[in-house]
């Protein structure tokens, strides 16, 4: 698997999400990541429909399921089809995020491994912070303070890796519990 702290991410982007997609791309690559683009290029034909938004989405959601990279960024014009469709496979979880804190938290808190923005609202000067703050962060980090923030998430995590929505279907719309963690509002202590 191609691993964050190996600095390998895999890329997307349909035709709206372009020109984000390689503000942010040139940055990494400035910052020593090799970035894997799987979706719209420079030289891409604008008739080519396999680079709609939700196919790109799917390309890219597949390497993540299939495990040949762990984490991937996604752009279309809101962030939202090219979401959606990479969270048709299993085992992504996909977030979209127009800010740096709502990306940490994405990561610190839902463990997303495919983080989408929409180019109509993220300038590039945000969407290369939003992948910094993203990419140097992992589930926990941040709330080392915050009693059972990592086994609570984490929880979470797993049990939607288990989900089954016939088993839960049948069971009265009821998540079968793989354990339980008690999390209460924590304020940073000063």
């Amino acid at each position: 698997m191609k691993t964050v702290k190996d600095k390998q991410i895999v890329v997307g982007a349909d035709f709206a999400g372009f020109p984000l997609k390689e503000a942010v791309s040139a940055h990494l690559r400035a910052k020593g990541w090799t970035v894997t683009d799987m979706g719209v290029r420079a030289d891409s034909d604008p008739n080519d429909t396999d680079l709609m938004f939700h196919r790109v989405g799917l390309r890219v959601g597949a390497m993540i399921a299939e495990r040949e990279f762990e984490r991937a960024l996604l752009f279309c014009g809101t962030g939202m089809g090219i979401h959606i469709a990479a969270s048709k496979c299993p085992h992504v979880h996909a977030g979209v995020v127009e800010s740096v804190p709502a990306a940490l938290r994405a990561i610190t808190g839902n463990g997303v491994n495919v983080l989408a923005m929409g180019a109509f609202y993220v300038a590039p000067q945000t969407g290369c912070d939003i992948a910094d703050a993203y990419l140097n962060a992992e589930l926990g980090s941040g709330y080392e303070w915050w009693h059972n923030f990592y086994e609570f998430h984490k929880l979470a995590i797993d049990e939607l890796e288990a989900f089954d929505y016939a088993a839960y279907k049948k069971n009265g719309f009821k998540v079968k519990h793989l354990g339980d963690y008690p999390l209460r509002l924590e304020m940073k202590p000063d």
